[in-house]
């Protein structure tokens, strides 16, 4: 019987072969932490009575969720962060660095076929180079900072076979939103999504974190991809150590499948307060919004900056409309001046804050007022997320945020493009 993409990588890292339903201790290859879990992981790690993490180069933490610090008592759990990097040489990466999820794959922590785990739910999205990564609680990534091994339920695998060429105006965060929106929040619990298919073949490495990312939404462990020339292509700009990328077999057994053709899809929007409560763009159309953000580990990379802008042109952000910008990482935000796009946003209203998760998480930068609507590329839009449980949140690409925050309501974006 042939093994999935999952099976494989798990397999490898726990010295045998493995099969969905299973229990594996498996070596790890890196372990991370952000500021809104680390400060807890440090104080279980204290706990078990460690006092070194199994490799100085495999662990590493990042201030990003509240960066800079608003807060006197934030500013005390990150002072914890910096003195425990101190102490153990591990990697932090302190604030301005940008979102954790742009970090450990843009600065070649993490490669195809690799095993990490991280104190955040969103690790799943280096999955989209091939690595089986998931979130853990603090206490997990505590016990793996101290012994470089984890346990793990192998997991069954969902597979998603994505073929046909988008339409434009069309972007892998519609593909996504409109696959949750078809599994539901809890579709794919505790299973592997893998996701193949012409259209995903398409995709550009930055688009296919987007898909990878939101893996979690639909209750996934990982959001898995093959390592296809693109892949290897990126990680040679970006990684010095070998890799072993992993590809499902021939013959292997999934627990369920789902198609999308991808031609037939239009841009998709998630309502409030769910983010499977999805539909297409055209049944909101007109939804007035108070604020719009592009940014957040979803869609703040260099692409979809440059996406946003383009839609935006030489127009303005709607009066009374705010649109906040929040590049993925430091090096976004480097690259995405070099090209001149934050001069555009800029000139068209945008605000530009640190590259973080700020405005995504509610902790500041952002937070909307009550009975607001916002139109956000992010992944989440429960009650509360942004900081406010009386404002409502719509998901969408950043194509479809910068054309509604140009019009001032809900817009199409193919409108604005080619």
């Amino acid at each position: 019987m042939g093994a999935t993409v999952a099976e494989k990588i798990l397999s490898a890292h726990a010295g045998r072969a493995v099969s969905a339903g299973e229990i594996a201790i498996a070596d790890v290859d890196f372990v991370m932490g952000q500021d809104g879990t680390s400060p807890l992981a440090i104080k279980a790690f204290e706990n078990m009575g460690a006092t070194e993490v199994f490799d100085p180069a495999k662990v590493a933490m990042v201030v990003d969720h509240s960066a800079p610090s608003p807060t006197e008592g934030v500013s005390a759990l990150h002072t914890i962060m910096r003195e425990f990097a101190r102490a153990t040489g591990i990697t932090l990466y302190d604030i301005g660095c940008g979102v954790c999820h742009q970090l450990m794959p843009e600065q070649g922590h993490v490669v195809p076929g690799d095993l990490m785990v991280g104190a955040d739910s969103h690790t799943c999205t280096y999955g989209a180079i091939n690595v089986f990564s998931t979130g853990v609680g603090s206490t997990d990534a505590a016990a793996a900072m101290a012994s470089g091994k984890l346990w793990f339920k192998v997991p069954d695998t969902y597979r998603f076979q994505i073929d046909g060429e988008l339409p434009a105006g069309v972007y892998s965060k519609d593909i996504v939103l409109n696959l949750i929106g078809r599994t539901g929040a809890d579709g794919a619990t505790y299973m592997s999504a893998e996701y193949v298919g012409t259209a995903i073949d398409a995709l550009s490495v930055e688009a296919r974190f987007t898909i990878s990312n939101m893996a979690v939404e639909m209750g996934a462990k990982a959001g898995l991809m093959v390592a296809d020339e693109k892949t290897l292509e990126w990680m040679a700009q970006r990684a010095s150590r070998s890799f072993s990328p992993a590809s499902p077999d021939e013959d292997a057994v999934y627990a369920k499948t789902m198609e999308l053709d991808a031609s037939k899809l239009e841009p998709q929007v998630a309502k409030p307060h769910t983010v499977d409560n999805v539909a297409p763009v055209s049944e909101v159309v007109g939804t007035p919004i108070h604020q719009a953000y592009v940014g957040t580990c979803t869609n703040g990379r260099l692409e979809d900056l440059r996406i946003a802008a383009g839609v935006i042109g030489d127009r303005r952000v709607k009066a009374d409309v705010r649109l906040i910008v929040a590049p993925a990482s430091k090096q976004v935000y480097l690259d995405a001046m070099n090209e001149g796009i934050i001069q555009r946003l800029v000139a068209a209203g945008a605000v530009v804050v640190t590259p973080g998760c700020g405005p995504c998480v509610g902790t500041h930068n952002g937070v909307p007022s009550d009975g607001e609507n916002v139109i956000s590329t992010a992944n989440r839009n429960f009650k509360g997320r942004m900081g406010n449980s009386n404002a409502f949140i719509y998901l969408a690409s950043p194509a479809t945020v910068a054309a509604s925050a140009v019009e001032g309501k809900i817009a199409d974006p193919r409108e604005y493009v080619g």
